[in-house]
C-alpha cells in the first residue's frame, strides 16, 4: 500500500475536496412534474399535472426575471430649462438619479433645450414616465428591454462557488505542514480571489442595470419641435400662414442686418456727390474766368 508523504497530503486533500464538491453539484437535478401513470395510458407518461402550488412557483419564476430596460423620450415644452429642473426633481423623488445633464441656451428666437440621462428604479418606471410625459407634448417615446436572467444566475452561481472554494482553501492553509504547501495554497487563493473580484464587479454592474432603467430625456422648445405635415384645409392654411410669417420675419432680420451698411453707403454716396458737384462748380468758375480774361484782352487790342 502506497502512502502519501506529508508535503503532498494537503494538496491531495484539497483536490479531493474540490472533486467531491463538483460531483455533488453535477449530481443534483431539478425536480420534474408528476406524471399520471394510470393503466388507461398504456404505461406511457401522460400530460403533466400541475397543482396550484406549481402555478404559484411559475409566477415567482416569472417575477424573478432580470430585465434591463432602456428608453428615449422627446417632449416639447414651453420652457425647456425650467422643465429640466422639474424632470430632475421627479426622478429623484422616485428614488432615481441623473447621470448626465446638458442644457442649451436660447438661440435665434427659440427657448433653448436640454438633454438628460435619467436612471429610474425599474419598479417605478411606468409611474415616473407618466409624470415626465405631463411636462409637455410627447413627440417620441421608445422603450426596449433585454432579458439577462440567465447571465445574472450564471454570475451569481460562479460567485457562490468561488467563495466556497476560497473558504476551503483558507481552512487548508491554516493546517499547512510545509512551506511548499503554503505557497501552493496562497497561489490558488490569489487566483480565485482575483477571479472573484472580477465576477463581483460584473455582478454589481448587472444589478445596477437591472435595478435602474436608463432613460434619455430630450426637452425641446416648440420652435424646434418636429413639424407635423398638414392633412386638411385648415392645417394647410395654418402652415401657409406660418410660412408667410416666417418669410416676413426673415426679411426683417435681413433688413436689420443690412440697414447699417445701407446707411454707411448712403453717407459715402452723399459725400462723393458733394465732392463731384464742388469740383464741377470749380471748373465752371475757372472756365468763366478764362473766357472773361480773353474777352478783355481782345477789347484792349481793338482800341
Amino acid at each position: 500500500m502506497t502512502t502519501l508523504r506529508p508535503r503532498y497530503a494537503l494538496p491531495a486533500l484539497a483536490l479531493a475536496g474540490l472533486l467531491l464538491s463538483g460531483c455533488a453539484a453535477s449530481g443534483s437535478t431539478e425536480s420534474m412534474p408528476d406524471y399520471d401513470m394510470s393503466s388507461d395510458g398504456g404505461g406511457l407518461p401522460q400530460a403533466p399535472v400541475f397543482s396550484e402550488a406549481g402555478e404559484d412557483s411559475s409566477r415567482e419564476l416569472a417575477d424573478d426575471r432580470s430585465v434591463i430596460t432602456t428608453g428615449y423620450l422627446y417632449v416639447t415644452v414651453d420652457a425647456p430649462l425650467e422643465s429640466a429642473t422639474e424632470a430632475v426633481a421627479i426622478t429623484e423623488a422616485a428614488g432615481g438619479r441623473v447621470d448626465a445633464r446638458q442644457e442649451f441656451a436660447p438661440n435665434r428666437g427659440d427657448a433653448g433645450g436640454a438633454q438628460l440621462t435619467l436612471r429610474i428604479p425599474a419598479d417605478r418606471l411606468t409611474a415616473t414616465l407618466d409624470r415626465l410625459r405631463e411636462l409637455g407634448e410627447v413627440e417620441e417615446l421608445q422603450l426596449s428591454s433585454s432579458d439577462v436572467t440567465r447571465e445574472v444566475q450564471d454570475v451569481d452561481a460562479r460567485v457562490t462557488a468561488l467563495r466556497s472554494s476560497i473558504t476551503r482553501l483558507l481552512a487548508l492553509q491554516d493546517a499547512a505542514a510545509s512551506v511548499e504547501d503554503l505557497i501552493a495554497l496562497e497561489t490558488a487563493i490569489s487566483n480565485r480571489q482575483a477571479e472573484l473580484e472580477s465576477l463581483e464587479a460584473q455582478q454589481r454592474y448587472l444589478s445596477d442595470q437591472v435595478g435602474l432603467s436608463t432613460i434619455t430625456l430630450v426637452l425641446g422648445s416648440r420652435k424646434v419641435a418636429p413639424v407635423t405635415e398638414p392633412d386638411t384645409f385648415v392645417t394647410g392654411l395654418v402652415a401657409g400662414w406660418e410660412s408667410l410669417v416666417a418669410f416676413g420675419s426673415g426679411l426683417l432680420v435681413l433688413l436689420g442686418v443690412l440697414l447699417p451698411w445701407l446707411v454707411l453707403l448712403g453717407v459715402l454716396g452723399l459725400v462723393i456727390l458733394l465732392i463731384v458737384r464742388r469740383a464741377r462748380r470749380t471748373r465752371s468758375t475757372s472756365a468763366a474766368s478764362v473766357v472773361g480774361g480773353s474777352a478783355d484782352d481782345g477789347e484792349q487790342r481793338v482800341e
